[in-house]
């Protein structure tokens, strides 16, 4: 934990699912997802996991995890995550692919893609709106 971040502070987990283009393999898509959670962990968040889907079958190497699925735990407080949003739809914006990410907060779930920006905008500003102060 950065000095920054205060310790014992509250925080929440957001559920960021990138769905790569469907034309790439899942070597890419999960290439995909590695960058995408190396630009997540560069913000002022608690921590970027991949999102882990039950235990291990026996014998299996590391743990089962889905692919392109993240998990994010922020600080509720500090206006986190409206900048984990314009992460997330700055980095869509420079892909080449028709890749879509879902975000998921307390059951509440929007999904971004390449719509027009003033879309996104509304879109967005309605969902963070609805979590940023929570």
């Amino acid at each position: 934990m950065t000095p920054e971040k205060q310790a014992g502070a509250a925080t929440t987990t957001v559920r960021v699912v990138l769905h790569a283009d469907p034309e790439l393999g899942t070597e890419d898509g999960e290439r995909l997802t590695r960058r995408l959670r190396a630009e997540l962990d560069d913000l002022d968040v608690e921590s970027v996991e991949m999102a882990r889907v039950g235990d291990a079958p026996a014998g299996a190497k590391g743990d089962p995890v889905t692919v392109g699925a993240l998990l994010v735990a922020l600080s509720v407080s500090g206006g986190v995550f409206p900048s984990v949003i314009a992460t997330l739809r700055d980095w869509l914006e420079r892909q080449s692919g028709r890749h879509r990410v879902s975000v998921t907060v307390d059951g509440d779930t929007i999904e971004l893609d390449r719509a027009t920006s003033e879309q996104q905008r509304a879109l967005v500003g309605a969902f963070v709106r609805r979590h940023a102060a929570s």
